[in-house]
C-alpha cells in the first residue's frame, strides 16, 4: 500500500558515494548538485561533459564515461531522457553495470532509476539489474526544473524494502517527500497516472486560452470566473499564464512531454484501456515536436493558434470564396482541417472532411453561398 515516508523514519546510515548519469540535464544537474550539497560524494557523468562540469564547484568528480562514474559508487542514479539512453549508459560499451557487478563490495551496488521511461522499459531494466546481480529501485519523480533546483521533488519510490535505508539519504536530498508505492515498477505506473493528469490539464488549458482569445475575450476573465473555486488550479494558472504571455521558457520540454504521452498511451493499450482523450493529446504533442520540441509543454498552445498554410491555400482555390464570407470561410476551413488531421492524418481524407464541415456550416444556416470542392479532391 502506498505511503509517505516521514522524517522520523529516515535512515541515519552514512550516505554512500552516488554516481549520477545524466548530470548535465535540466533535472539531472539540479539533482546532482543537491546531492553533493547534502554532503554526499558525487561522481557525475553527462554525454556532453561541459554541461556537468560546473558540478565540480560543489565537489563532484566529473567522469569521462558511465563506467568511470560507477567506479566506487554504492548507488548509480540514472536521470536521462528516455529508455534507450538509460539502457545504453548502463549496459553497453563503457556502461555502468559491468563495473557495478565487479564492485567486490559486501553490499551489492544499487541502480536507482529515476528517469521516466515507462512500464515496459522499467521491467527490462529490472531484469538487467538482476542479470548483473545489482539491486534495483524504481523511483521516478514529480516536478520540473524549479522544484528540482529547490530539492522539492516528490519521489515515487518502489523496490525492495532492504534497499530503502541506503537510498533514502539520496531521495531526501532531491525531494521533500517520498511516497513508498510498492515493488519495483509500481513507482513508474504511478508516474504514468500522474503524467496523464498533467498532460490533460495543460492541453485543456491551451484550448481554453485559445477559445477565449478566439471569442474576443481576455483569458484573465476565465480565471476571475473560477477564482478560489475547486477548479482553480495553481499549475493550470502557471501554464496558461505562460501561454497568454507567449513565454515558453522550458521547465518541462514539449519533446519530453510528447514522449511521456506516448508512454501513457502505450501503457493504456497494454492494459486494454481505451483513452481517446490521451491518444489525441499524444498526437497533438507529437505534431508540435518538430517546431516547438525544445520549448515548454505550454507551447502546445501554439498548435491551437496556428492556421495551416495548406488549409489557407486550399481555401483560396475555392471558386467564389473570396467574394463573400471570405475570412469566416477560411477560418472555419482551417479549424476543420486541423481537427480532421487529428482524426485521419495529413492527406486528402482530411481535406475532404474539412470541406464537408465547411459546407455543412453554410448550408445549415441557409446561406446561399456554398463553397465548392476543388476538382482534384472530388470523388
Amino acid at each position: 500500500m502506498a505511503r509517505t515516508q516521514t522524517s522520523a523514519e529516515r535512515s541515519s546510515r552514512t550516505p554512500e558515494t552516488v554516481a549520477v548519469l545524466g548530470a548535465g540535464g535540466t533535472m539531472g544537474f539540479a539533482m546532482a548538485r543537491n546531492i553533493a550539497r547534502a554532503g554526499i560524494a558525487v561522481r557525475a557523468w553527462n554525454r556532453t561533459r561541459r554541461k556537468a562540469e560546473p558540478l565540480a564547484a560543489d565537489g563532484a568528480y566529473i567522469a569521462d564515461t558511465p563506467a568511470d562514474a560507477a567506479e566506487g559508487a554504492g548507488i548509480v542514479l540514472t536521470m536521462l531522457a528516455d529508455a534507450d539512453a538509460v539502457i545504453t549508459v548502463m549496459e553497453y560499451d563503457k556502461g555502468a553495470l559491468p563495473v557495478m557487478a565487479d564492485s567486490g563490495e559486501p553490499d551489492h551496488p544499487i541502480w536507482l532509476q529515476m528517469s521516466t521511461i515507462g512500464e515496459e522499459a522499467t521491467e527490462w531494466c529490472a531484469g538487467l539489474a538482476g542479470r548483473y546481480g545489482v539491486g534495483f529501485v524504481d523511483a521516478p519523480v514529480l516536478g520540473t526544473r524549479q522544484p528540482a533546483e529547490q530539492g522539492q521533488l516528490v519521489v515515487l519510490e518502489s523496490g525492495p524494502e532492504e534497499a530503502r535505508p541506503r537510498v533514502q539519504p539520496v531521495l531526501d536530498a532531491v525531494g521533500h517527500r517520498t511516497i513508498r508505492v510498492g515493488e519495483a515498477g509500481a513507482g513508474t505506473r504511478l508516474k504514468l497516472v500522474t503524467n496523464s493528469w498533467v498532460l490533460a490539464v495543460v492541453e485543456a488549458g491551451a484550448e481554453t486560452v485559445a477559445l477565449a482569445e478566439g471569442l474576443g475575450l481576455d483569458p484573465a476573465l476565465f480565471f476571475l470566473a473560477i477564482e478560489e473555486g475547486p477548479l482553480d488550479l495553481p499549475y493550470l494558472r502557471t501554464k496558461t499564464k505562460a501561454m497568454a504571455e507567449r513565454d515558453f521558457t522550458p521547465s518541462f520540454r514539449l519533446r519530453l512531454a510528447a514522449k511521456d504521452a506516448d508512454l501513457v498511451t502505450d501503457a493504456a493499450w497494454q492494459h486494454g484501456l481505451d483513452l481517446p482523450l490521451l491518444e489525441l493529446i499524444a498526437r497533438r504533442l507529437g505534431q508540435a515536436v518538430a517546431e516547438h520540441g525544445d520549448e515548454d509543454i505550454s507551447a502546445t498552445y501554439l498548435t491551437m493558434r496556428r492556421t495551416s498554410r495548406r488549409s489557407l491555400a486550399r481555401a483560396g482555390e475555392l471558386p467564389g470564396t473570396l467574394k463573400r464570407s471570405s475570412q469566416e470561410a477560411q477560418e472555419t476551413f482551417a479549424r476543420a482541417h486541423d481537427s480532421a488531421v487529428q482524426a485521419y492524418g495529413e492527406g486528402d481524407q482530411a481535406e475532404r472532411a474539412a470541406y464537408a464541415r465547411l459546407k455543412q456550416k453554410f448550408e445549415k444556416r441557409g446561406d446561399h453561398w456554398i463553397p465548392k470542392q476543388p476538382a482534384d479532391l472530388a470523388e
